[in-house]
């Protein structure tokens, strides 16, 4: 009876990340089974820590999901949660982003896109260098001198833009479709440790789900812990797979091309 607690001690470590004891171990079966799948994407998420100042934004999300989960998901569903942009500081970029999001649409069956909205508006912040601003025209950054013109430590005032609802619109759809039992398993891509607490409560709630994460992986992206500690599995997204996950250019049938300057 002595090495009980030690046995049981080494069982926990086996146990896959993200795992809550009150369900138990998931079933061997389970693992191994074809599993029904949803996968749920944050648009900005993604592109922001991953895509932008990449050749990789043409990206086939289905492919990428193939890509990185093993062979025993099967793909039901795809949940692509995103925001239109306005412009102001590229006045292409919505053009660009409708045309990418009317080629998903053309060329994936299983795919649903659900918006949330871009603000914008005029706030006061402190000059990180009060030597010097930086602005864009037509999407390219610019750098204005303003020695003499401002003093050290100054405000100015700026137009800040934010994507709101879109992590919001992820976590209900998660939950909700776990109850209306539409997956086995539910595959996350994002960073954002704001949906930490919707995955704890689908795993909670629905014991034989497994609930993964794609993280997505740029420069100086430092993957969140707090993800990590309740998913039941994770993939890192990186740019071999990002690269190997283009959609055809054009789009089959729908007469949809890459926008030439992306």
């Amino acid at each position: 009876m002595a090495l009980l607690p030690k046995v049981f001690y080494n069982f926990n470590r086996l146990l896959p990340l993200g795992f809550d004891p009150r369900c138990g171990p998931p079933s061997a079966a389970l693992l191994l089974s074809m599993k029904r799948t949803f996968v749920y994407i944050d648009g900005f998420n993604l592109y922001f820590r991953a895509l932008k100042n990449t050749p990789y934004k043409w990206l086939d999300l289905k492919k990428l999901s193939e890509n990185i989960l093993s062979s025993d998901h099967k793909i039901t569903g795809i949940k692509y949660f995103t925001a239109i942009m306005t412009g102001r500081e590229d006045p292409q970029a919505p053009i660009r982003q409708q045309t990418y999001i009317r080629a998903l649409e053309s060329f994936i069956p299983e795919i649903s896109v659900h918006y949330g909205q871009f603000m914008s508006h005029n706030i006061w912040a402190r000059l990180s260098d009060a030597r010097q601003a930086r602005y864009w025209d037509r999407g390219k950054e610019n750098r204005i001198s303003l020695s003499g013109m401002v003093p050290a430590k100054s405000s100015a005032e700026i137009i800040k833009t934010e994507e709101k609802g879109s992590d919001v619109n992820l976590a209900v759809h998660l939950l909700n479709d776990a109850w209306l039992d539409l997956y086995d398993a539910a595959f996350v891509i994002s960073n954002d440790s704001d949906l930490a607490e919707a995955i704890t409560l689908v795993k909670k709630q629905h014991c034989k789900k497994l609930v993964g994460i794609g993280i997505p992986e740029g420069k100086n992206s430092i993957p969140s812990k707090k993800l990590i500690s309740v998913a039941s599995f994770q993939k890192r997204i990186r740019k071999g797979v990002l690269g190997s996950s283009q959609l055809p250019n054009p789009i089959p049938g729908a007469n949809i091309h890459k926008p030439l300057d992306w």
